[in-house]
Order: structure tokens, then C-alpha cells, then sequence
């Protein structure tokens, strides 16, 4: 491993710092959260067109950049700094990898072009689940996080011969799912027996039996909405044989080094706010920085986010790896007609059959993350005082960020039991136990 940064990767990071301190202040960040998208889309589209930020993976034949995870890694620490409420995680983490992976090749040269472009966001509903689940960052990627097609999760039956299908259910916690323009659904087909989970791409302006939401959510800056569907026509990705959750499950190293980078960009910055403080803050005649247990405490809360960050560059650096040694989809893609690309999927699966060890760094860099981020931001607020608490500070904002991510990401514990689950820690276990006296 070259733990060096590439001349374009310093670029991208320093472009992109740049553009968002003059783009993202505190004023620019809370006006951003109370528009309807919940996000700023003048910005947005500034990322896109400047940077390529939404295409920043997506090949360069269906107009993306051509990079991969490391670069998205680092685009993602940079937005964490300033808590960009942008749909970058949604769009470009989610959607446009699945859309490249299990669509066809009509559905690609559609879709991807126009979301690498800036013009077309995404969102990826999942019913019954929490996304590190679907990803296998918590547990096996067998599906049963999609419900089974039992009530509550999301059921599809076909509308007959050429007439798609329609997709009935119910999604909650959707990020940016209230205003994206791309909604890519998992739902259950084929009854109890022949049950499969599949995705279905519901294209914009449809809006017949499509409810969405805005939920409240206890981070603004992350938007979330319930999505609702009742006889909602919609389009198969990528062929009817299944391969979900295989797809999603090697997608979870990727998504799972986006996360951890964010939340060490976050955590970096609350610690220098802190810094900040503590030298001009006085007690007793004096800066409260110069206190030996204040030095102690921001030392330690240095040496955590400075692993967290190593652990998430790892992660992402081991994606990349993953993701370079996969073959290429387009070798066995179908024609626009939409035929099966079956054989893709199966080779794709197969390739990355063995990639527990990637799948078990990504979980472990995202629960240090997550842990880091919570213990600075939790520092943070006490060493601010009073002022900490109040809603004209800023510093409340990562505490918020800290407990959120937390919830949909985590817990850190089962990221770190899946890891080890995937490591063989506890292979045998079992067996030891049953012999023992």
C-alpha cells in the first residue's frame, strides 16, 4: 500500500475545501437545511459542474471522472468538515454504483450520464432495514433485512407482459429521499416461495401512488423522508434473477469508507473549533487551554481522530483495491433492449465471494469513526461551556451529526461483531464450549 496521496487526490481536496469555505459557512448552512430540497442546490450544482463531485466515480464513458473510492473518501472528509447537507452519500455512493452494476446498458447510458452530470439526484429505499445491514456491515448479506415480502416491507408484482410492474410499501428513514429525483426501490417479488428481492427504478415525475415525506430528523443537515407506495409503476434494474443483496453487500466497503471519512472530517473540525476556544477563553486570569487536564484531554482527542482518519484511509485505499480487481461490467453487459445480464451479476458475485476481509476493515473504520466522532463532539460541548448547548452555536451541530450517525450507521458494536465474525475471531467456538468439562 502507497499511503501517499496522488497529485489529482490533493487537488480534489484542496478545490473542494476551498469552494465550500466560501460556499458553506454557518449563515449559508442553515439557510440550506430549511429550503424544501434540504439542501443547497445552487451549490450543488457548482460542485458538479467545477468538481464532477456526483460523477466522481462513475467512468468516464458515461461522462463521470473515473475515479474511485479513495477519491470519494476524500471528497466525503471535506463535506463532513463543514457538515455539508448535500446529496453526495445518497447519489453518489448509493445509487449511481448500483446503477452501474445491476442496470442494463440502456439503463446506464440513461441514468448515469445525467446523475454524474449534477442533473439527476438519487435515493435508495430499503424496506424493513437500516442501510449498514443491507450493506452486510452488521450482519450476512442473505436478504433478510428486505422483510421476507411480510407486511411492512415492500412487495412488486408485475403489471403484465410490458407493463413494468407495480411496487406497494413503505420506506422510512430515505436519505434525501423527499427530493430526489431518482428513487431506487428494494422490494420483494415473487411471493413466499419463489421470493427474491429486486430493485426497481422509479423515474422522475412519476408521481402516482409516490408519497414522500420529510421526516424530522434530529440532524438537519442529514435529510431523511418516509416514502410511500401504492400501486406505483415502476422499471426492473438490471435483470430478474436476483443479485441484490450480493451487490449491496459488496457495495458496503465503499459506502462504509465514505461514512468513516465523513465522520473524521467532522470530528477534525469540531477539535479545532475547540482549540480555537480554549485559547481565548479565560478563567482564573488566564486562557483555559494553558490547563494541564484541558492539554490532556485534547491530546487524547488528537491521537483518536488521527487513528480514526489512518483506519478510514485504509478502508477506502481497500475498496479501491476490491473494486479494481472486479471484472468489468460492461464486458458482459446486455443491449438496450434490457436483456438478462445475469452472467454479470453471477461473475461479479463470485469475484467478491471472498471479500470478508475488505467488508471487516470498512466495518472497523466506521465504528472508529463513529466512535470518535462521538467522544470529540461530546469534549467539545463541555469544553465550550454553556454556549455549547445554545442553538446560535455552531459546535451543537456535530454533537447532533455525532448522535445521528450514530443511529443509522451503527452501532459500533455490531460493526466491530461483524468484523469479527468475518475474520474468524470466534470460528470454533461454539465447538470448544460443547467439549469442555
Amino acid at each position: 500500500m502507497d499511503a501517499a496521496f496522488t497529485e489529482e487526490q490533493g487537488e480534489i481536496r484542496r478545490t473542494l475545501r476551498e469552494l465550500l469555505l466560501k460556499r458553506c459557512g454557518p449563515e449559508e448552512l442553515r439557510a440550506a437545511v430549511r429550503t424544501r430540497a434540504g439542501h443547497d442546490e445552487p451549490l450543488w450544482r457548482q460542485l458538479a459542474e467545477q468538481l464532477g463531485l456526483p460523477g466522481l466515480a462513475v467512468e468516464r464513458h458515461y461522462g463521470g471522472v473515473g475515479c474511485g473510492p479513495t477519491e470519494l473518501a476524500l471528497a466525503c472528509e471535506e463535506t463532513g468538515r463543514v457538515l455539508l447537507p448535500s446529496p453526495l452519500l445518497a447519489t453518489a455512493g448509493l445509487v449511481a454504483p448500483l446503477v452501474a452494476a445491476l442496470g442494463t446498458r440502456a439503463q446506464r447510458t440513461e441514468l448515469l450520464p445525467r446523475i454524474a452530470s449534477g442533473e439527476l439526484t438519487g435515493a435508495l429505499a430499503l424496506p424493513c432495514a437500516s442501510l449498514p445491514a443491507a450493506l452486510g456491515l452488521t450482519g450476512p448479506p442473505d436478504g433478510a433485512w428486505a422483510g421476507g415480502g411480510r407486511a411492512g416491507g415492500m412487495q412488486a408484482r408485475q403489471a403484465g407482459e410490458g407493463r413494468g410492474w407495480r411496487l406497494y410499501g413503505e420506506a422510512a428513514q430515505v436519505l434525501d429521499g423527499h427530493s430526489a429525483g431518482l428513487l431506487l426501490v428494494a422490494a420483494r417479488a415473487g411471493g413466499y416461495v419463489r421470493g427474491r428481492t429486486l430493485l426497481f427504478v422509479l423515474r422522475p415525475g412519476v408521481v402516482h401512488g409516490v408519497r414522500r415525506t420529510r421526516l424530522t430528523a434530529l440532524d438537519e443537515t442529514r435529510p431523511q423522508a418516509r416514502v410511500e407506495l401504492r400501486d406505483a409503476e415502476a422499471d426492473l434494474l438490471g435483470a430478474a434473477d436476483g443479485g441484490v443483496p450480493e451487490a449491496l453487500a459488496r457495495l458496503g466497503t465503499s459506502v462504509a469508507a465514505m461514512l468513516a471519512a465523513e465522520a473524521v472530517g467532522a470530528a477534525d473540525r469540531a477539535l479545532e473549533r475547540t482549540v480555537e476556544h480554549v485559547r481565548t477563553r479565560e478563567q482564573f486570569g488566564r486562557p483555559i487551554g494553558s490547563f494541564q487536564a484541558v492539554k490532556h484531554r485534547l491530546a487524547d482527542l488528537y491521537v483518536s481522530v488521527q487513528a480514526a482518519r489512518s483506519a478510514a484511509y485504509y478502508a477506502a485505499w481497500a475498496a479501491g483495491e476490491a473494486a479494481s480487481a472486479a471484472p468489468d461490467g460492461d464486458s458482459s453487459g446486455s443491449d438496450s433492449s434490457g436483456g438478462s445480464e445475469s452472467s454479470r451479476s453471477s461473475e461479479s458475485s463470485e469475484s467478491s465471494g471472498g471479500s470478508g476481509g475488505e467488508a471487516g476493515d470498512a466495518g472497523v473504520a466506521l465504528a472508529q469513526a463513529l466512535e470518535t466522532l462521538q467522544s470529540v463532539a461530546a469534549e467539545a460541548v463541555q469544553l465550550h461551556g454553556g454556549v455549547g448547548v445554545t442553538w446560535e452555536h455552531d459546535i451543537q451541530l456535530y454533537f447532533k451529526r455525532a448522535a445521528s450517525d450514530g443511529l443509522l450507521f451503527g452501532p459500533p458494536d455490531r460493526l466491530r461483531a461483524r468484523a469479527a465474525e468475518l475474520a474468524g475471531l470466534f470460528a470454533g467456538r461454539a465447538d470448544r464450549e460443547a467439549v469442555a468439562p
